[in-house]
């Protein structure tokens, strides 16, 4: 498997995981004292899932289906997963935390991504994903930092 496929697999798993996580998040947030927190939860999911399919569209171009879950992808050690514990409850903050917690997993195997020998379209997709990746971070952190 090439690089780019590894990478690509890694990737949409993780930005899967973040699609759905933020859109957990929101419907969390939606109803409570921080309804504008929903709005931003609701944006980085559709972020995510953009991400995602450009980086399933790219695979198909070069003949791979990054699409399907590997072993990896399958295990249960995503960052996003303690955020179904956080929706148990109706603490916002924990929720919050719970998804800087996802993005600091995001962030991480953008890094991992971007040590492997990349082609030079896909690294230049993975780099423009990861700032945004890193600024949603920043900006989940800060709205954690003003609650």
């Amino acid at each position: 498997m090439s690089d780019d496929a590894k990478a690509a697999k890694e990737l949409v798993e993780t930005l899967k995981d973040g699609e759905r996580g933020y859109a957990d998040a929101a419907e969390k947030l939606r109803d409570g004292e921080h309804a504008a927190w929903a709005t931003v939860m609701g944006r980085l999911s559709e972020q995510r899932a953009g991400f995602w399919r450009e980086i399933v569209d790219m695979g198909h171009e070069y003949g791979d289906d990054v699409n399907e879950s590997g072993s990896v992808a399958a295990a249960v050690h995503r960052g996003w997963i303690s955020l179904k514990d956080a929706l148990t409850g109706d603490d916002a903050s924990a929720v919050l935390k719970a998804v800087v917690t996802g993005e600091e997993h995001a962030v991480s195997e953008y890094k991992d991504a971007l040590e492997l020998d990349l082609s030079a379209g896909f690294r230049e997709v993975v780099v423009r994903q990861q700032a945004a990746v890193a600024a949603a971070h920043e900006e989940v952190k800060a709205l954690q930092s003003a609650s």
